[in-house]
């Protein structure tokens, strides 16, 4: 049966989302999951099996015959053992079977996963717990649901625990800042990710050539490659037929299983490319991720290529990193490192920007761990990679708000700017009196600077400039409120009078 091209119905369709959750799972029950959702509160046993009973019917309705507890153990891969649907019934026949109990947690043997000492071998027994927070997939003919690993005394055992208990502490102090500013209605914060996928991709056959390549996932011999190749033609170049071929069906496939694939193109070095994703929630980005990096290996393997994901595979040319856009969210939908339109009067967003600078400057060797490894460490300091030095660079704006902040000065004073604000009057639209009392309320007390203008008055538009006598009466309200004002002429009729516009300036004289 040929697959569907509407995109909208590929995506997600090998996920058990919330979309088809509402489908498959009573309302009370999906209303019971959300709300221990919010309420970081475990299911209930009932809510558990009526929403593995409408799991297991979307399951086998999608194809799938195991189902199993998909982990990410501290040994760097994801882990799962994988258990079939069938039960015996009377007869000897078969009935396809799937409970809350098993949805919620496993009993795995822990004995073979690395746990840093904290049991001796016969006490290895682990479980796996379902994390409601991300939700269950199908991959490779079995229904995969993510899930915490954990020891028999409650240690992490893999890599998703300490993320969970991370943003749970992360959300609990945001949420207690906000509460200080008056926010009553944030009752969780979520550190959001969009983690980029830079990766090379070399022919199969040559890549069964390299020994090097093959065991350590990187040259260890070899001539280097000539110098300049990096800007020539490859990065953002035209994507060649075989690559684009790969790119078309990876991102189908990351679509299904609900990965936000949205950019792709060629990265510096050659036969080196990225796949960046669009942002969602830390711990779905993370398992997404995971997902990610598999899915790249096997759709290579079906076009004969290789996907070395190594983050330095070839010496002399830049390496592959993995760049993290991260920020907070709060469940009411505000960014919390969004400066807003005066960001050194934006005494919330200066506190987290303060907080986030602390917290790298106090932890910078807990950061730096979880990267130090041999594959990065190699990377890092050559070609287009930074040093192993953790550094903050806010930009220049950023940079003077924080000294003055720190030199006890007005911004204004220290760096001779202010912002300016560019008014343009619509007739009926922005031109009311509640409108011109908020842009009032709005600057005042501020050192800024508001140009008012006319909207050019263009043949055809329903949009019609404000008439003079009431600019003039919004620059009268302005200024009695100690806010400087200038009415700039609309000059915009015309290609030459629109490019110098903003240059041409006159103060229309005050009314006698």
């Amino acid at each position: 049966m040929r697959e569907s091209n509407n995109i909208p119905e590929v995506f997600g369709s090998m996920v058990f989302n919330e979309a088809a959750m509402e489908q498959y799972v009573a309302a009370e029950a999906v209303a019971a999951w959300r709300q221990c959702l919010e309420q970081d509160q475990p299911l209930t046993l009932e809510v558990a099996n009526e929403i593995a009973a409408g799991m297991k019917q979307w399951a086998l309705e999608h194809g799938a015959t195991h189902f199993t507890h998909w982990f990410q153990p501290l040994n760097g891969v994801t882990a799962e053992k994988h258990d079939s649907f069938i039960s015996p019934v009377p007869g000897g026949k078969i009935t396809m079977e799937f409970s809350g109990k098993e949805l919620v947690r496993g009993e795995p043997d822990a004995s073979s996963f690395p746990s840093g000492g904290l049991r001796a071998t016969f006490e290895a027994r682990g479980y796996s717990a379902w994390d409601p927070t991300s939700f269950a997939f199908i991959k490779d003919g079995s229904l995969c649901i993510p899930t915490v690993f954990c020891s028999y005394g409650g240690d992490a055992l893999d890599k998703k625990t300490p993320l969970l208990r991370s943003m749970e502490a992360v959300s609990r102090e945001a949420v207690r800042i906000l509460r200080l500013f008056g926010d009553e209605q944030t009752h969780r914060v979520t550190p959001q990710v969009g983690a980029e996928q830079e990766y090379f991709l070399i022919d199969k056959a040559l890549y069964e050539k390299r020994e090097d390549l093959k065991f350590c996932g990187r040259t260890l011999f070899g001539a280097k490659p000539p110098k300049g190749q990096e800007l020539d033609d490859h990065y953002f170049g035209a994507i060649r037929p075989r690559v684009a071929a790969y790119m078309q069906d990876l991102d189908r496939e990351l679509w299904k299983l609900g990965v936000l694939s949205k950019t792709k193109h060629n990265e510096v070095a050659p036969s080196q490319h990225e796949m960046a994703p669009i942002y969602c929630d830390c711990n779905a980005a993370n398992d997404q991720n995971q997902l990610t990096m598999e899915v790249m290996k096997k759709v290579a393997d079906r076009h004969g290529l290789v996907c070395l994901l190594h983050e330095k595979p070839f010496a002399g040319v830049n390496g592959s990193g993995k760049h993290n856009n991260w920020s907070l969210g709060t469940d009411t939908g505000k960014n919390l490192f969004s400066p807003g339109k005066t960001p050194s009067q934006n005494a919330q967003f200066l506190l987290f920007l303060a907080a986030f600078v602390a917290g790298v400057d106090e932890y910078q060797e807990l950061l730096r761990s979880t990267v130090a490894f041999a594959g990065n460490d190699h990377r890092l300091g050559a070609q287009e990679a930074p040093p192993a030095v953790i550094s903050i660079f806010l930009g220049t704006e950023l940079e003077d708000i924080i000294d003055s902040i720190v030199s006890e000065q007005d911004y204004t004073e220290k760096t001779g700017r202010r912002p300016t604000y560019e008014y343009a009057m619509i007739e009926g639209v922005n031109d009311t009196n509640p409108e011109m009392q908020a842009l009032c309320d709005f600057c005042e007390g501020t050192l800024c600077h508001v140009n008012l203008i006319q909207l050019n008055d263009i043949e055809g538009s329903p949009l019609k400039p404000s008439p003079i006598h009431k600019v003039e009466d919004l620059q009268r309200r302005l200024e009695s409120r100690g806010i400087e004002t200038t009415i700039r002429n609309s000059r915009g009729n015309d290609i030459d009078a629109a490019c110098g516009q903003l240059k041409q300036r006159f103060k229309v004289q005050k009314n006698a």
